[in-house]
């Protein structure tokens, strides 16, 4: 059984008139009727029944055409949907992201800006640390993922979304935290406080950043508590267990008794990627790229 015989079928069906449904279907009647009869022998069955004054449909013609009409139908939506998937217009988008992207406005918008562009393409976000998200893209369980500076595998390639500068929260009655607002302090003078901190086994680029400004500052942090998130961490400074390092965005975050400061070191910044393997072409995958790209350049200009 070949497909054009359904559409030969449904139009004879329809016309019930072999000359009408040739004519119709832009062929002569003899190969119409040849098709016609090749499809009642591979069904086993008669379709019609014809006389020299009319055609009419059997009982098998009628459920026949009823189940030919539907499959033509769902044939349609499939080819539909498969244009559409190409299109990068359905599917499913997986991302994952940093426990402090949702504060990212570049991340924000383009998502956004994609949900209202691609309304029937389901985004699956994934909350997941840099290291955890680069594993996860190296096997393919994620499309793209928002991660902070690190060295990246070779089949992976990043757009950086934004710079920001790092911050010191402390509690609000620290000696340093009455100092005039926005004035940026030097690392180098809490070197007598406690730290909250990062686990060191978390593995997390942004705790080696962290590292990196304390031999810059010139000395080594003594720990009074650990904390896997951002939000823990500063409310343990509220608590009086300590200072923490952060980046800008987690300012947002705010508590009673607890006060942001800039760090004056120079070296005291990160960053936001969007990170997606190389050779990903898929057109969803593609489409949500150049939006966050539309998003950056918006975001610099």
């Amino acid at each position: 059984m070949e497909l054009r015989q359904l559409h030969y079928f449904i139009a004879v069906a329809e016309e019930l008139h072999f000359g009408r449904a040739a004519e119709r279907l832009g062929i002569t009647q003899p190969p119409l009727s040849q098709q016609i009869r090749a499809l009642e022998d591979s069904i086993g069955a008669r379709l019609f029944n014809r006389t020299n004054r009319r055609v009419e449909l059997t009982e098998a013609g009628r459920l026949f055409l009823a189940e030919s009409r539907a499959i033509l139908t769902r044939l349609d939506a499939a080819v539909e949907q498969a244009a559409r998937a190409h299109r990068g217009e359905v599917g499913e988008l997986r991302l994952g992201f940093t426990v402090s992207a949702p504060f990212t406005t570049v991340f924000l918008r383009s998502i956004y800006a994609f949900r209202q562009s691609h309304p029937d393409v389901r985004l699956a976000l994934q909350e997941l640390n840099t290291l955890d998200q680069i594993e996860a893209l190296m096997e393919r369980r994620l499309h793209a993922g928002l991660i902070r500076p690190t060295d990246l595998p070779e089949a992976l390639t990043a757009i950086e979304l934004m710079r920001e500068p790092m911050v010191i929260a402390m509690r609000s009655d620290h000696p340093l935290a009455q100092q005039a607002p926005g004035e940026a302090l030097p690392l180098a003078a809490f070197a007598d406080d406690d730290f909250v901190m990062f686990p060191r086994n978390l593995g997390i680029p942004l705790y080696e950043q962290i590292i990196a400004l304390f031999r810059h500052a010139g000395f080594t942090p003594r720990v009074g508590q650990e904390a896997r998130e951002a939000s823990t961490q500063i409310a343990l400074v509220a608590a009086g267990f300590g200072v923490a390092i952060l980046p800008a965005l987690q300012q947002r975050i705010q508590l009673d008794n607890v006060t942001y400061r800039a760090i004056a070191d120079p070296q005291a910044r990160t960053a936001v990627w969007l990170a997606y393997r190389e050779e990903d072409h898929s057109q969803l995958l593609q489409g949500f790229v150049r939006q966050v790209k539309a998003e950056v350049a918006r975001a610099s200009a």
